[in-house]
């Protein structure tokens, strides 16, 4: 086997950015599993160079030089980008792989810019297109282990790529850590709503804690599990035996049902200070928050009252929404979510669009099925700038109009001094008005009035929501060549357009009438 020289790249940006909160979060949002075929790929015997790309860097200066194979790393918003970054490597000579959600949730379209596409990963996989490394035109290969792997390289294995992407930190730092993959919940709209739940290694764990405390002051662990605390006793018996309570704080998505007022206590005392749980719905998933068969006011009450108790213990709370789900009608889901932020002034809402992502959930086969799915660039398919499902008891009109409504009510003054009074510590009250101030509360606001507008006054902008016609509004167009800058050029043709019913197709069935007359697939 030759020796290869391998770079990676983790796409956390889909572009150059200015937002504060972006400043202050991106370098701490780098994912693992880079880190993780750096320290596989080193394993193997080859040099391996690794860029974090937040957004604030020249990311064709930072992209690496000279090398025979290259990995990207990408959420479906960062693909256009990923596909320019990968033509200008094979034009240069070098075999390109991408991973990822995106690889994950497009494989067919990734196979047209990317020699290797990648699915579960485990080192078998890896080490097969380390031995191949060969190009794969027109069409690359798609590669895949039967499931998640059983162990992966923990934050000692993988150091010599977290201090250089933390360096980038200007605030705080937090260093990634996983304790388990997949998730015991059946959320119909979620990636890890098939995947198994399966804890990582104990030891290990204990091992990297140990590790963290000796080489940082106070470290912030950021837990990258799907779900947080299943094995509650386990995990939290192994921090409480690794390190000392008050060495090392924690951050973690869990969800409220497993966060009664016991482990609340416990968990505080090991040193959690944020944690991010699910409410998604008002109306549905009830076992995530412990609500059950309550549903509509009922179910805002109760989930208010265990907001506010965790805050009691825990700092800082996220709270996760989805907007637009088919269970939602009228104003009353967002009525219902302003009466829990006036009950639970500490809690910051977390708001996404209903997002159909490929394949990444079965329940998508539904929407494809019904001809809902709209086929917007990867490029705004980051759960905000687009949602590309046809709401199902909404105009597209009426739906931006609470969704501005909903946003203007939460980061209103009122709402973010309450919320800043409510919190308990300086991070969280800084990081609470961060965000309120930046890209999610005021950005937002005014990017969903834009395309709120657009709606009402330009009809073949109407006409591109209502799956009318294919033509791309220029709109869109715009902000791709606007935040790829140099790398536009690189850009394949058609790389800016998908075909949003791939997944239907890849299992045999067909497309709607309406999506394949045209009307929305490119």
């Amino acid at each position: 086997m030759r020796k290869l020289r391998v770079g990676i790249v983790d796409l956390v940006s889909k572009g150059p950015t200015k937002a504060l909160y972006a400043k202050v979060m991106h370098a701490n949002l780098a994912s693992i599993m880079p880190q993780v075929l750096g320290a596989w790929c080193e394993e193997a015997g080859h040099d391996v160079s690794l860029v974090c790309y937040t957004g604030f860097e020249d990311l064709v200066e930072e992209l690496p030089q000279d090398i025979d194979l290259l990995f990207v790393s990408a959420f479906s918003q960062g693909a256009q980008l990923a596909y320019a970054i990968s033509e200008m490597f094979r034009q240069r000579g070098a075999v390109t792989c991408i991973g990822g959600p995106h690889a994950r949730c497009y494989p067919q379209d990734a196979q047209k810019y990317f020699d290797y596409v990648f699915g579960f990963t485990d080192k078998a996989v890896l080490n097969g297109v380390l031995d191949d490394c060969q190009p794969q035109r027109p069409l690359g290969r798609h590669v895949t282990a039967e499931t998640q792997p059983v162990s992966l390289p923990g934050v000692r294995a993988r150091w010599k790529f977290i201090e250089p992407t933390l360096q980038k930190a200007p605030l705080f730092k937090i260093v990634p850590m996983l304790g388990s993959l997949g998730c015991p919940y059946t959320c119909s709209f979620c990636i890890d709503s098939v995947i198994p739940y399966q804890p990582l290694d104990f030891d290990e764990m204990r091992d990297d804690l140990r590790f963290l405390a000796k080489k940082m002051k106070r470290p912030i662990v950021g837990w990258h599990d799907p779900n947080f605390g299943v094995r509650f006793d386990d995990v939290l018996g192994a921090i409480e035996e690794a390190v000392p309570p008050g060495t090392i704080e924690f951050i973690a998505e869990s969800s409220l049902s497993l966060l009664g007022e016991p482990r609340l206590k416990r968990l505080a005392n090991a040193g959690f200070r944020a944690i991010l749980p699910g409410v998604e719905s008002w109306y549905m998933l009830g076992n995530k928050s412990k609500s059950r068969n309550r549903h509509g006011i009922e179910k805002v009450r109760q989930v208010s009252d265990h907001s506010n108790l965790i805050t009691s213990y825990i700092p800082y709370l996220q709270t996760n929404f989805v907007m637009g789900l088919d269970c939602d009608e009228g104003p009353e889901p967002f009525e219902l979510t302003k009466r829990f932020l006036d009950a639970s002034p500490a809690a910051f809402p977390g708001y996404s669009l209903l997002t159909s992502f490929g394949e990444a959930a079965p329940l998508n086969l539904e929407y494809q099925q019904e001809g809902r799915v709209l086929g917007f660039p990867f490029h705004f398919l980051n759960n905000n700038h687009a949602m590309n499902l046809k709401p199902k008891n909404y105009e597209w009109i009426e739906f931006y109009d609470h969704v501005i409504d909903l946003t203007q009510y939460s980061f209103s003054k009122r709402a973010v001094w309450r919320r800043l009074r409510a919190n308990r510590g300086g991070i969280p009250r800084l990081l609470n008005a961060v965000r309120a101030l930046s890209s999610e509360g005021n950005g937002r606001i005014a990017y969903y009035t834009t395309v709120r507008d657009k709606l009402k006054t330009d009809r073949k902008f109407r006409d591109y929501f209502e799956g009318e016609t294919q033509e791309l509004p220029q709109f869109y167009i715009d902000r791709v060549k606007h935040d790829l800058g140099p790398l536009w050029e690189f850009l394949p043709e058609g790389a800016i357009e998908h075909d949003p019913y791939a997944y239907i197709k890849s299992t045999g069935g067909a497309a709607p009438v309406q999506a394949r007359a045209g009307a929305i697939v490119h």
